[in-house]
C-alpha cells in the first residue's frame, strides 16, 4: 500500500517561557530563561530550590469550576495546549469525520500533584477519605481521554508513557497511524506537572537536578563542563498532525512535514545513558533511514541536551558517530537550556520549537555557556549555537528525546517549502 504523507498544521503550547507560540519563540531565540525560585511549595529545605514553572496560568479561563475539580494540573495543561492547537490549525471539527480524528498523548508522571496531595491529607487526617476523582485525576491516559471527550473525537486514542520520551513517542505513533490511513488528523503531544515536593525530592535523591540555587537562570547549561544536572520544568505542547491530502483540501497552513521517525532502546541502565551513545546512534540512524535521507541532508538537531554530566557526552558522541564529518556542519542546540526539562512534555515541545526554527530560518541558542567552560569529553568542533541565535536555512531538522530506562525517539521534519 502507498503510505500517506503527514504534515503539521497546528501548534499549541504552555511552558515556562510562554503560553502561546509567539511568546515561546521570542524567549527561545532571545535566550530568556524560564527558571526561578519555586513557588508551588516551600522549597527552603531542599537541595534544589528553583525550577522552570509555568506562569500566568488560569485554568478557569477555559474550564468551568465544576469540571476543573476532575482534572490534575497536567490535564489542565493538556486541554489548554490542545485547544490552542485546534484554533491555530483553523480546524472546524464539526465539519469533519470525527471517527477519523484521534488523540495520542504522552506523560511520564501523570497526576503527580494530585497523588501527593491526597496522600498528604490521608496521613494528616488518619482516615481513608479520598477524593472521588482521585483515580481519574492521577492516571496518565486521562488527559488525552478528556481532550477527546470535550471535542467529541472518536478516532484512535491512547497514552504513551516512556519517561522523557513520552510525547515524542506519541508523535511517532500518530505519524504512523496517519500514514497507514487509519486517521486523517491526530492531536499529538504531551504534558507534565511534577514540580512538587516528591518530584524535586526524588530527583534530588538521584543527584539529577542542578543545585545552583544562587543563579537559577544560568543553571541549565547543556554541553558545558560546569553543568551539574537538569532544571525541572513543566508544561504541555500539542501538534496537529494531518494527512497531507486532507490538509490541502481544506487549504490548511502547513508548518512542516514529518518525514521519518526512529525508535530504539539503550538496554543499559534504569537511569543512566549508554556512555558510548549506542542507543542514541541507533535511533538517529533509524529516523534517517525511515525518512529515506542521508545524514548530510540534516541541517539542525534539537538535542535532548538535558545538562546532565553523562547524558550530554553520550549524545554528542552519538552525533559524531552518525554524521561523521557532516557533524561539524550541523547547527545543534538545546531548548532545555532555556525551558528546563519538561519531562514527558519535552519531546513535543522541542519538536514544536524545531518547526518554528525552520519557519523562521533561525537556530535558537544553547544559553549559559562561558568561554572557558569547555568539556574536554565533548568535541569543540560541534556547533552547539552557544549563547547567540544563528540565521540559517533549515530544510531538515531532527529532534531527539531520550527517557529514563533507555527509551529513545528521534523525529525528522522537512521544511514546508519543499512539499
Amino acid at each position: 500500500m502507498e503510505l500517506k504523507r503527514v504534515v503539521i498544521t497546528g501548534l499549541g503550547v504552555i511552558s515556562p517561557i510562554g503560553n502561546d507560540i509567539e511568546t515561546v519563540w521570542k524567549n527561545a531565540v532571545e535566550g530568556n530563561s524560564g527558571a526561578g525560585p519555586i513557588t508551588h511549595f516551600d522549597a527552603s529545605k531542599f537541595k534544589t530550590q528553583f525550577a522552570c514553572e509555568v506562569k500566568n496560568f488560569d485554568a478557569l479561563s477555559f474550564i468551568d469550576r465544576k469540571e476543573l475539580r476532575k482534572l490534575d494540573t497536567f490535564s489542565q495543561f493538556s486541554v489548554y495546549a490542545a485547544n490552542q492547537a485546534i484554533n491555530n490549525s483553523k480546524l472546524k471539527i464539526e465539519e469533519e469525520d470525527r471517527n477519523m480524528i484521534g488523540v495520542i498523548w504522552g506523560s511520564g508522571m501523570g497526576g503527580f500533584r494530585t497523588f501527593q496531595d491526597e496522600m498528604r491529607d490521608y496521613f494528616a487526617l488518619g482516615t481513608p477519605k479520598f477524593n472521588p476523582f482521585l483515580i481519574p485525576r492521577v492516571i496518565t491516559n486521562i488527559a488525552g481521554a478528556y481532550i477527546s471527550i470535550i471535542h467529541g473525537l472518536h478516532g484512535v486514542n491512547f497514552c504513551t508513557t516512556s519517561a522523557c520520551a513520552s510525547s515524542a513517542h506519541a508523535i511517532c505513533e500518530a505519524y504512523n497511524y496517519i500514514r497507514l490511513g487509519k486517521a486523517n488528523i491526530i492531536l499529538a503531544g504531551g504534558a507534565e506537572s511534577a514540580i512538587e515536593e516528591s518530584g524535586v525530592g526524588g530527583f534530588n535523591a538521584m543527584h539529577a537536578l542542578s543545585t545552583r540555587n544562587d543563579s537559577p537562570a544560568t543553571a541549565s547549561r547543556p554541553f558545558s563542563k560546569s553543568r551539574d544536572g537538569f532544571v525541572l520544568g513543566e508544561g504541555a505542547a500539542c501538534l496537529v498532525l494531518e494527512d497531507l491530502e486532507h490538509a490541502l483540501k481544506r487549504n490548511a497552513h502547513i508548518y512542516a512535514e514529518i518525514v521519518g521517525t526512529g525508535l530504539s532502546a539503550d538496554a543499559y541502565h534504569m537511569v543512566a545513558p549508554d556512555p558510548e551513545g549506542n542507543g542514541a546512534t541507533l535511533v538517529m540512524n533509524n529516523a534517517i533511514s525511515d525518512a529515506n535521507l542521508k545524514p548530510s541532508d540534516i541541517d539542525y538537531i534539537n538535542t535532548h541536551g538535558t545538562s546532565t554530566p553523562l547524558g550530554d557526552i553520550a549524545e554528542a558522541k552519538a552525533i559524531e558517530d552518525v554524521f561523521g564529518q557532516h557533524a561539524y556542519k550541523l547547527s545543534i542546540s538545546s531548548t532545555k537550556s532555556v525551558t528546563g526539562h519538561l519531562l514527558g512534555a519535552a519531546g513535543a515541545f522541542e519538536l514544536l520549537v524545531s518547526v518554528l526554527a525552520m519557519q523562521h530560518s533561525m537556530v535558537p541558542p544553547t544559553i549559559n555557556h562561558e568561554a572557558e567552560d569547555i568539556d574536554e569529553a565533548i568535541n569543540p568542533r560541534l556547533d552547539f549555537t552557544f549563547n547567540t541565535t544563528k540565521q540559517r536555512q533549515i530544510n531538515y531538522a531532527l529532534s531527539n528525546s531520550f527517557g529514563f530506562g533507555g527509551h529513545n525517539a528521534s523525529i525528522i521534519v522537512r521544511n514546508a517549502a519543499l512539499i
